[in-house]
């Protein structure tokens, strides 16, 4: 692919991050019907998301880097702060975030196929791996790969427990939070790109915020759950 004009290879990553947004929607569609939540308003709070998810994720990087572009931590915060209005607006109860839970990391599975043929998110200098590829001049890690293994073995976690449906609402988002702010953490150390705090990067400090914030929210969960139990 390094080899290719930049133009083609974004022409054909285009429909590869097209089809990763539609597997991600058919993913929490299908949450839907197994949570019994598949209706009109569910429908409005996945657009919502959605589409808080682009804004987010274009802004965030243009913000961070002064650069056109997308990164999925703007994206998360960014479809969160839409779903969590259109949820108030519409007046909807009920936890969704355990929708989003595998549809997250199954858009960026496939997503992140998107940007290793575009050339995005590149990883630090590695000439000596024997899976080094070729890519902005030098062999590289190829990250965009490492990021896509990892999410799909965060889907494949997810997906286990939900089968098991041993967790209370809530848990399976915070679980999915928690692995992927662990694996981005990790494969960030070898990403190029400028660093914040000696060898960490500011992406890696969300990192360390979010894994706090989603154990925070899984221990009051099960803490909840605990409570409940004990008084029936």
């Amino acid at each position: 692919m390094a080899g290719l004009d930049v133009h083609l290879r974004w022409l054909i990553a285009a429909p590869i991050y097209a089809c990763a947004y539609a597997l991600a929607c058919a993913v929490f569609w299908w949450m839907a019907r197994r949570r019994g939540m598949a209706d009109d308003t569910t429908l409005r709070v996945m657009l919502a998301g959605l589409i808080g998810g682009l804004v987010g994720a274009n802004l965030v990087q243009l913000f961070a880097t002064g650069l056109p572009g997308k990164t999925i931590e703007g994206g998360i915060v960014g479809g969160w702060l839409a779903v969590e209005l259109m949820k108030r607006h519409l007046g909807m109860a009920r936890s969704t975030g355990d929708l989003f839970a595998l549809a997250i990391p199954a858009g960026e599975a496939l997503g992140r196929i998107g940007c290793f043929i575009g050339g995005c998110c590149y990883g630090k200098i590695a000439t000596a791996l024997p899976w080094a590829v070729y890519d902005h001049g030098a062999l590289r890690h190829p990250t965009q790969l490492y990021l896509s293994f990892a999410a799909l073995c965060c889907f494949a976690v997810l997906y286990a427990l939900e089968r098991r449906g041993i967790l209370p609402d809530r848990a399976l988002f915070a679980i999915g939070g928690m692995l992927f702010c662990g694996d981005r953490f990790v494969v960030e150390f070898f990403r190029a790109g400028a660093t914040m705090l000696g060898p960490v990067t500011l992406a890696q400090v969300g990192c360390l915020i979010g894994f706090a914030v989603f154990a925070t929210i899984f221990v009051r969960v099960m803490h909840v759950r605990r409570a409940f139990a004990y008084a029936a």
